[in-house]
């Protein structure tokens, strides 16, 4: 293990989002109301440092590592699931503009002065681009802009295409939110408050180097220009990571609320004044306890691999990423039947809208749908990998 730890300015973070987390409680049912983050909460997340961890440490962030990104995101899960939704995308922005052309990230930090600009990112390709001099005109259309409403850029997902029109590539676009229109049409059951409305461009000229070219990228090849460690690890499994933090805050905020109220709740239609006297009950509580560190520490060992490739300047091969994949999925799965199971056994009451607890089963069960995380792919292609069937397994999962 190349760091088993968490660095200290990671850790005073943590310690300053864990003592605002009952204003974060407290404010989430805004957000659900909202259709977007209270930007009290943002704002009071934004202070502590937390969406510029993974900013290069040369234009003032912290460059942090998958493990300090699981800390920090979890840390806001347990508060505000939505919010550490759109922590998770506004990470995974900074991360990808640090792998990118020198004068792309100059242009979104400056010389650190701007450290507080964030990127929002949508890898969807639902758009058309145009090879112009000195780069391509863009327009499109991309859905589940997460964090979009709060980034300053955005970094959308066009077809790379050569001077006759054909496609050659996927890539990213880096575009200022400011020359990008949006259409409100997030209606959701769950994860309300991400705001995650469709962006839209109109024939927006992107410069050559605000375009990180995709194929090479998943294969590591635009990983040697930043010395840093963090930007040197597998890319779409640092991606999907950044994912799992806010699953472990809102798995681990639904059984702190179990656990708080089991003193003061009866078990309706038994003779338990109190669920924390009932042996059944106690069993949810001490499974989803287990599940739940064992998910934690399955995400530890994942991030650990992931940083320790870098550090031994081995690219994973597509086999292990899709292992990585599949306990992925596993993690998300596990912590959806946690959640699933505290809510059982807290009782209808955990139905009512004053209560967190069905906001953090909404949230989590719609984020676990996610299609970087979602279990039936990823088992599916490990499956097939441990057969020996790769070309299958890539036929599931083309690009991991």
């Amino acid at each position: 293990m190349t760091q088993d730890t968490i660095r200290p300015e990671i850790v005073e973070i943590i310690r300053q989002i864990d003592a605002i987390r009952p204003q974060l409680i407290e404010r989430a049912q805004d957000g659900d109301s909202l259709r977007r983050v209270p930007q009290e909460s943002f704002d009071a997340v934004a202070a502590t440092g937390a969406f510029s961890i993974s900013a290069p440490s040369r234009f003032g962030g912290l460059a942090a590592n998958t493990r300090e990104c699981h800390a920090v995101a979890r840390a806001i899960g347990r508060g505000d699931g939505g919010l550490a939704w759109v922590t998770g995308i506004l990470d995974s922005g900074a991360w990808v503009v640090s792998l990118m052309d020198e004068r792309a990230q100059t242009d979104v930090w400056g010389e650190g002065e701007r450290i507080g600009d964030f990127i929002s990112i949508v890898l969807a390709t639902s758009s058309t681009a145009e090879r112009v001099d000195g780069g391509f005109r863009v327009t499109g259309r991309w859905s589940y802009g997460t964090g979009s409403l709060h980034a300053t850029w955005s970094l959308l997902g066009i077809p790379i295409v050569d001077d006759a029109g054909n496609q050659i590539d996927a890539g990213l676009a880096l575009i200022p939110t400011a020359e990008l229109g949006i259409e409100d049409n997030w209606y959701v059951a769950g994860m309300k408050s991400t705001g995650s409305v469709m962006q839209i461009a109109e024939d927006v000229f992107v410069p050559e180097h605000r375009i990180l070219p995709l194929t090479a990228a998943v294969e590591g090849g635009y990983l040697d220009d930043n010395p840093e460690l963090s930007y040197q690890t597998v890319f779409v499994p640092s991606l999907f990571m950044k994912l799992i933090g806010p699953h472990l805050g809102m798995g681990r905020a639904a059984l702190d609320y179990v656990i708080e109220k089991a003193d003061s709740k009866a078990i309706a239609y038994t003779g338990y004044g109190k669920q924390s006297d009932s042996a059944i009950f106690q069993t949810v509580v001490a499974r989803a306890s287990v599940s739940l560190q064992a998910a934690e520490t399955l995400a530890a060992q994942i991030a650990d691999e992931i940083y320790d490739g870098a550090a031994r300047n081995v690219y994973a091969p597509y086999g292990e990423r899709i292992e990585m994949r599949a306990k992925a999925g596993w993690i998300v799965e596990t912590i959806t039947d946690v959640v699933d199971a505290l809510l059982t056994a807290h009782g209808s009451a955990g139905f009512s809208e004053r209560c967190p607890l069905q906001r953090i089963w909404r949230d989590q069960a719609t984020a676990s749908r996610h299609g970087h995380t979602l279990g039936a792919s990823g088992f599916e292609a490990f499956g097939k990998i441990i057969f020996d069937r790769e070309d299958e397994a890539r036929h599931v999962l083309p690009i991991v």
